[in-house]
């Protein structure tokens, strides 16, 4: 190995894809040159699955720009079906590409800047006689294309003399023939085990208005005959696809092959992305949004990256994700537990906590008769940084409903009925009575404090009290919506059941929405701020707030609180 791979290996985790580009840095095959790119097709927003294509092709990119290489990343719209593209989409992939922390630099293209050169390459090849229009329905085309086990037949226009395909192709791009009247075909081999050399279709007629070109076109490329012709142009050395393109991958090469390009990349295959309890399709998740299951593309719920951005998020959680998923050729279905715990061990160094309430129980403090106590509450435990802000403590408090129960164990170090527990940062506090409503619900305790216990001081004499529990001032509060986002489907694989539709696996409980408070200190709080409610979970300040109401998102909880329900799953 050469000294330049030596040291690049060195500095990155290894996988088949970088084991292959430092064999190539080695012998010299590209020279010192490493060039991807990422192809979105814009009918869509990006979920986590194109997150993991994002990562690994803009990463191997930085990895490699190092050391006398030249490595860079293109990002490349596959804009050749104007019927479902949309400049809303092309804003949307840009802005999730940088969000993850990636920059393409000046290499922004698109499939339709080529679409000139596509059309010069279809043409040559209909004079080489490697390609012909085909006039079969595509009911006829589906009968002679053959199955997995029985061969193709040849179109009886596949003989078609060139001539006559060339003037049929001219009038086809004029708008001259009727849409989905006929087809431009290659002409590979009808009886190939491999369905996509099949006389592959490149050309279609679509009358519709493109973003970007207008109507200038009336024919447009299959993606098939354009993603290889762009990487050519493009001089793409590695172009990097999931599983599901391992099969087209000889058409890819016969056309390079056969236009004889002076650039032909080599195209690898790995994995796509399966999470648990999530869909990866843009035609489905565009469903959901389509059907109103979910608030639009970047609902929290919904596994794309907008979406998981305003659930609060960090970059770095997807980043360190698809990094310790790894780069294979194996397919699998990766657990929902391995994306929170990265969430939750990127958010835990760097939020600062606060006290909020999501199910309050009010406490009065009966002997309480100090007015307002401003007490001095750390930000975060490790770091002093952070530093510290004003919590009022008052008479009236609210504490979280589950804190409390009339009757306990000894293994329940909360608060009961006679019991004690610590209020973080304050006081300590025995529980005297129970007020319930007429329906038996307990609506209000009356507790006493413990006015030397202040500060997490036990006095002399006084048992030392293990529980410690949040609270927030019942009187000098903020009121906020809290909304509790969970997973969006109830089975691990919502599209496994083929006799119902994915839909009905919608979890009813994703979202619940619920009035509640938190400390005032949050009333400066603003949208995209990030906070640990102690003991709750972590939450994000939404978009949708309002100067008179502020809207926090949960991020996600502070335990992974489904392992017991995937356990169950794991064993029926």
């Amino acid at each position: 190995m050469s000294a330049m791979a030596e040291e690049i290996k060195e500095v990155v985790k290894t996988n088949f894809i970088r084991s292959i580009i430092e064999k190539d840095l080695e012998t010299g095959k590209n020279g010192p040159r490493v060039i991807t790119r990422f192809p979105p097709e814009p009918n869509g927003y990006l979920h986590i699955g194109h997150a993991k294509s994002i990562c690994l092709n803009f990463g191997l990119a930085k990895s490699y720009n190092k050391n006398g290489v030249e490595a860079q990343c293109h990002l490349r719209f596959d804009d050749t079906n104007p019927e479902k593209e949309d400049v809303e989409y092309i804003e949307s992939i840009q802005e999730d590409v940088k969000w993850l922390g990636y920059d393409w630099g000046e290499n922004l293209f698109y499939a339709s800047d080529y679409f000139d050169k596509m059309y010069e390459y279809a043409v040559k090849l209909i004079n080489m006689d490697k390609a012909y229009i085909c006039e079969l329905s595509p009911d006829e085309a589906r009968e002679y294309r053959g199955t997995l086990t029985e061969p193709g037949k040849d179109s009886p226009y596949r003989n078609r003399d060139s001539k006559e395909s060339l003037e049929l192709f001219e009038k086809m791009k004029n708008g001259e023939i009727e849409q989905g009247k006929m087809v431009l075909r290659l002409k590979i081999d009808m009886s190939s085990p491999n369905i996509n050399l099949r006389d592959p279709i490149i050309y279609r007629i679509k009358k519709a208005h493109h973003p970007k070109t207008g109507d200038k076109w009336n024919i447009y490329p299959i993606y098939d005959f354009a993603h290889c012709i762009e990487d050519s142009i493009e001089n793409i050395t590695h172009s990097i696809c999931t599983l599901e393109f391992e099969d087209r991958r000889p058409l890819y090469d016969w056309v390079l092959e056969t236009l004889g390009t002076e650039s032909h990349p080599q195209q690898i295959e790995f994995s796509r992305l399966n999470l648990e309890y999530t869909i990866m399709s843009k035609r489905y998740l565009k469903q959901l949004v389509d059907e109103s299951h979910v608030s639009g593309w970047d609902d929290p719920r919904m596994p794309t990256i907008s979406g998981m951005r305003r659930r609060g998020y960090m970059p770095e959680s997807l980043r360190n994700f698809c990094e310790q998923i790894g780069v294979t050729k194996k397919d699998g279905t990766i657990a929902m537990s391995t994306l929170e715990t990265n969430v939750r061990d990127t958010l835990g160094p760097v939020t600062a906590r606060v006290f909020g309430v999501i199910d309050p129980l009010k406490v009065v403090i009966t002997n309480w008769d100090e007015g307002v106590q401003e007490i001095d509450c750390a930000y975060h435990p490790q770091d002093e940084s952070y530093g510290n802000r004003k919590v009022p403590f008052t008479k009236e408090i609210y504490i979280e409903r589950d804190d409390f129960k009339e009757e306990a164990n000894r293994k329940f170090f909360r608060l009961k009925t006679g019991g004690s527990v610590r209020l973080k940062f304050a006081y300590v506090i025995t529980c005297d009575e129970v007020i319930k409503d007429e329906n038996g619900e307990i609506i209000e305790l009356r507790c006493t404090y413990h006015k030397d216990t202040f500060g997490g001081v036990t006095p002399e004499g006084m048992k030392k009290v293990k529980g410690i529990i949040n609270w927030v001032s019942a009187t000098d509060n903020l009121e906020i919506e809290c909304r509790l986002y969970d997973r969006l489907f109830t089975v691990p694989n919502p599209m496994s059941n083929k006799d119902k539709s994915f839909v009905e696996s919608i979890n009813p409980d994703s979202l619940k929405v619920v009035k509640t408070f938190v400390e005032k200190s949050l009333s400066t709080a603003k949208v995209g701020e990030r906070f640990q409610f102690e003991r709750q979970g972590y939450f994000i300040v939404d978009k949708d707030s309002t100067d008179d109401l502020k809207v926090f998102n949960r991020i996600i909880t502070l335990k992974d609180t489904w392992a017991k329900i995937d356990e169950a799953n794991a064993e029926k």
